[in-house]
């Protein structure tokens, strides 16, 4: 047909077909015939998009920092963002007809600048370069409920805070205190160190005293103990001594009083014959002593009938001129009782 066009998309565009100020047809990877005189097209982009930054802000301790990072966004809400932004595209040079499309992503951009700058100011310098992940994961969050974004139809899919750099100057100058820190570290760890070796060989040495107080301890209650015993054994000792004493004791006064009791039975047998000797006495005196002779050898002993024999011969003994005494005769006197007879007959045959 005369004075229309073909084109086609491809499917990571979205485009809407306006004809006298109207969308006609919309959708992803369109193709159809236009009219150029009086067919505007607009082609939004449906894929994500990803858009570095790098922008310098100030802490709270008012230090510069670099903060460099990427951003992901995509658009959702192609009639926000086309009424907007203008994504009329030229066909024919196949380009956009203004600069809006790069507009959009400088705006996010901006929006992401914002939030940090608000984040930052809060911040010392070295709690600041090291916030990175902190950070991004806070601006995502905010940029997520922000009202500006939902205006421009695009949804945030994600952050990334890359670094947070100080100028050269102070990084040098954090790196040597850095390093001051570090090497008081190292000089602290190795105190520490020896501190706890010391401890430990305090604890050590504490250990080995505590042990050989334990075992005097131990020896003083087993030497205890065995005093104890000892002490029991000779107080058992002193007692049994002291019973065996007084057993000893109280038998040698019974000895004694048995002692006594003999002594004074034979005292009264004594007295008993004394008295009866005495009687006896009594009554033969007056008596011849030829007749006591007499009442003497009645009933004697033939020993001693022998006996008297030869006291008499003793007392005679200037009246007898010769006196024979047998062998028989002393044989009989030396064999006792059983031979006297035998014997005083001999001596009657002299």
């Amino acid at each position: 047909m005369f004075g229309f066009k073909f084109v086609k998309f491809q499917p990571s565009d979205y485009v809407l077909k306006v004809k006298n100020g109207k969308v006609v047809r919309e959708g992803v990877g369109l193709s159809f015939n236009y009219y150029a005189p009086t067919t505007s097209v607009v082609v939004v982009p449906v894929s994500s998009i990803d858009v570095p930054f790098m922008f310098e802000e100030i802490t709270h301790d008012y230090q510069t920092v670099t903060v460099q990072g990427q951003l992901t966004y995509r658009i959702v809400d192609y009639r926000k963002t086309t009424q907007i932004l203008n994504y009329t595209y030229n066909l024919k040079k196949n380009t956009y007809l203004s600069d809006d499309p790069g507009k959009l992503a400088q705006r996010v951009i901006n929006i992401a600048k914002v939030l940090t700058k608000r984040q930052l100011e809060q911040l010392p310098l070295r709690e600041a370069i090291q916030s990175s992940e902190r950070l991004a994961q806070s601006i995502t969050l905010e940029i997520g409920k922000s009202t500006e974004i939902e205006k421009l139809g695009i949804e945030l899919m994600g952050l990334s805070i890359l670094a947070i750099v100080p100028n050269k100057e102070t990084l040098r100058a954090l790196e040597a205190q850095a390093r001051e820190e570090i090497l008081r570290s190292a000089d602290d760890a190795l105190y520490e160190r020896r501190n706890a070796s010391i401890q430990q060989e305090r604890r050590v040495k504490e250990n080995e005293l505590n042990t050989e107080i334990a075992v005097e301890t131990k020896k003083k209650q087993i030497r205890e103990t065995q005093l104890d015993a000892e002490r029991s054994v000779k107080q058992k000792q002193n007692e049994m001594k002291e019973e065996q004493l007084s057993f000893d004791t109280a038998l040698e006064e019974k000895k004694q009083e048995l002692i006594e009791l003999t002594v004074a039975n034979k005292r009264a047998e004594a007295d008993a014959k004394a008295y009866e000797l005495l009687a006896v006495m009594n009554s033969l005196q007056g008596v011849s002593p030829n007749v006591l002779q007499a009442l003497t050898n009645v009933g004697m002993n033939p020993d001693k009938l022998i006996a008297i024999a030869f006291q008499e011969l003793a007392v005679n003994a200037g009246k007898i001129g010769q006196l024979n005494i047998t062998p028989d005769l002393l044989q009989g006197i030396m064999a006792g009782s059983g031979n006297g007879t035998g014997a005083a007959r001999g001596a009657g045959g002299r």
